[in-house]
């Protein structure tokens, strides 16, 4: 968890979460979907600026991390260990968000689709939808084929290659801590800003923003992410 959320970048949140409620048109009060919500990142500062969260994650020790968080800021957040493809809770939400590129994991890309489908049934009308990714565009400038990184003492090397004709990343990823070695291999589906928000279009989203990050920037050759807003 070290490599993905690093202390360091958690006080950037805070910041991070009042642009998104921006973005998102939402106040204090407001029920809030956190899809892919990991240690909290996001959920712990919306609640505590006052939002209803939900957090759904696949990974448990993500979800016990945020759990121990909330809890020792007393914080009431629903923490559920739920996979997006099957989460459905109709009308329920007036806004939902997918942040860190946390998006496009499955093998299937009829899974993506099922996703914001998900999503549209779960907002209440005029609800929006927020992904926040990497898109072809800005990793096509930014790709390094290979890295590393080292926190409290532990590596971890990456290995990246395109592939696909563009349409994916895979990516190795070897851990070196304690002087034990594990390795993982994650394939991640890529979006261009068209392709993104075509998809959300056919899910059934009626309007769909596209911006290069969360303060509306435009989306152009200098775009650092991929922010796509959908409207139910």
């Amino acid at each position: 968890m070290p490599f993905l959320f690093p202390a360091g970048r958690w006080p950037a949140t805070v910041k991070d979460a009042g642009l998104l409620a921006g973005l998102l048109g939402v106040g204090p009060g407001a029920s809030v979907l956190d899809l892919g919500c990991g240690p909290g990142r996001y959920a712990l500062p919306l609640a505590e600026s006052g939002f209803r969260v939900t957090g759904i994650d696949r990974t448990r020790p993500y979800l016990d991390a945020a759990r121990k968080l909330a809890s020792r800021k007393r914080l009431k957040i629903e923490f559920r260990h739920a996979d997006m493809r099957r989460f459905v809770r109709p009308g329920a939400f007036d806004a939902v968000i997918n942040t860190f590129s946390t998006f496009g994991y499955f093998k299937d890309p009829a899974d993506d689709l099922r996703v914001c489908r998900n999503v549209l049934r779960s907002l209440r009308p005029g609800g929006r939808f927020l992904i926040e990714t990497m898109s072809k565009e800005v990793l096509a400038r930014v790709f390094e084929p290979s890295g590393w990184r080292e926190a409290n003492g532990a590596f971890l090397l990456e290995e990246r290659e395109v592939v696909d004709g563009w349409s994916g990343l895979s990516q190795r990823w070897v851990l070196v801590r304690g002087g034990k070695v594990t390795e993982f291999r994650v394939y991640m589906r890529l979006y261009s800003a068209v392709e993104l928000r075509a998809l959300l279009r056919r899910a059934g989203f009626r309007q769909v923003e596209v911006f290069g990050g969360l303060e509306r920037e435009t989306y152009d050759n200098n775009a650092r992410r991929l922010v796509t807003l959908g409207r139910k």
